[in-house]
């Protein structure tokens, strides 16, 4: 179990010691950026590919089941399908009451507001 007395910042360890965390980063972070691809491409030829029943067990079958279920309504699958294949919208926030600002146009769509 980690403790503070364990914990050693990374300022703290050997330039050796830093270069091999980071290295190990770095590999990790690859294999996930390949299984993401991965996922992704299968997602876009499942996609493409017409509604057949195969039976096998395979990635399609998964992909073939997600689609399956956004289909039938399930707006989880859906978005979890659409984000995946890179569609994902940009979220926007709206920001309400009164914002205290040196900047005169925005006092002044303030103030037209209330």
């Amino acid at each position: 179990m980690a403790n503070p007395e364990n914990l050693k910042p990374m300022n703290k360890r050997t330039k050796s010691e830093q270069r091999e965390i980071r290295k190990k980063g770095g590999i990790k972070s690859g294999e996930k950026r390949r299984e993401r691809k991965k996922f992704k491409e299968l997602l876009e030829i499942a996609l493409q590919l017409q509604n057949e029943e195969t039976g096998e067990q395979n990635d399609f079958a998964i992909i073939a089941a997600l689609i399956k279920k956004a289909v039938n309504g399930d707006t989880k699958a859906f978005e979890f399908i659409r984000d995946t294949i890179g569609e994902k919208p940009t979220d926007k926030q709206e920001i309400t009451g009164n914002i205290k600002t040196t900047n005169p146009v925005i006092n002044i769509l303030q103030v037209k507001a209330n």
